[in-house]
This record gives C-alpha cells, structure tokens and sequence, in this order.
C-alpha cells in the first residue's frame, strides 16, 4: 500500500516536470530565429531610451515590495483560521494574537526606520 503512494508522487513529479520542460521545447523547435538590430535594441514601453538604458532604482522600493509581500502572505495564514475559527478552540486565538502581534511589530519597525515613505 506504501509503495503506491510513492509511485503516485513519482508520476506527479513526471507531469509536474513534463509541464514545466514540454513548452521550451516546443519553442525551441517552432520559433524562428532570424536575429537583427532591432530585436536587439533596448526599449521601454515600444519608446526608445536615451541616455543611459540601466536605471538604479532606490532600496527602499525594493524593501517596500518585501514588505507588502509579507503582509500579503500574512492574509494567506490569516484566511483559513478564520474560515476554521469555530472549531479551533482558544490556543489558536492566542496563537495567532502572538503572530499578529510579530507582524505589527515589524510594521511598527518598518514606520519608525522610514521604509513606507514614499518619496
């Protein structure tokens, strides 16, 4: 009965990988591939670039990204408890009070050091 399931999650991993390789190949075989100038030049939006193409963009967009990255998967967590909140009991009310209190406080640090200024 064990070895099904590891047969299960080889076939899996199979398509998983069949899925992921399969349309690089294709594309490999089917594209054209006449190179020119042009597919070459750099663009923004289809308008050309003058000056200098690469742009240094500040730190603090890149902490701001994180930060909403955290905060969106912190609703990711925060979903299924509150769908499942009745059957829970009062450990994962204090549990997620704990972990609710971990994020504010790392947005309370975030406030304070000045990442969500936007400017």
């Amino acid at each position: 009965m064990v070895i099904y399931n590891y047969v299960f999650i080889g076939l899996l991993l199979l398509v998983a990988v069949f899925f992921a390789v399969f349309p690089l190949i294709v594309v490999r075989l089917v594209a054209p591939r006449k190179r020119s100038l042009a597919k070459g030049d750099v663009y923004e939006c289809g308008v050309r670039t003058y000056g200098e193409t690469w742009v240094r963009f500040r730190i603090q967009y890149y902490i701001y990204a994180l930060m909403f990255v955290v905060f969106d998967i912190e609703t990711v967590f925060l979903f299924p408890w509150a769908v499942s909140y009745a059957g829970l009991g009062s450990f994962a009310l204090v549990e997620m009070v704990i972990f609710l209190l971990i994020l504010l406080a790392g947005l309370v640090y975030a406030w304070a050091k000045g990442v969500l200024r936007w400017v």
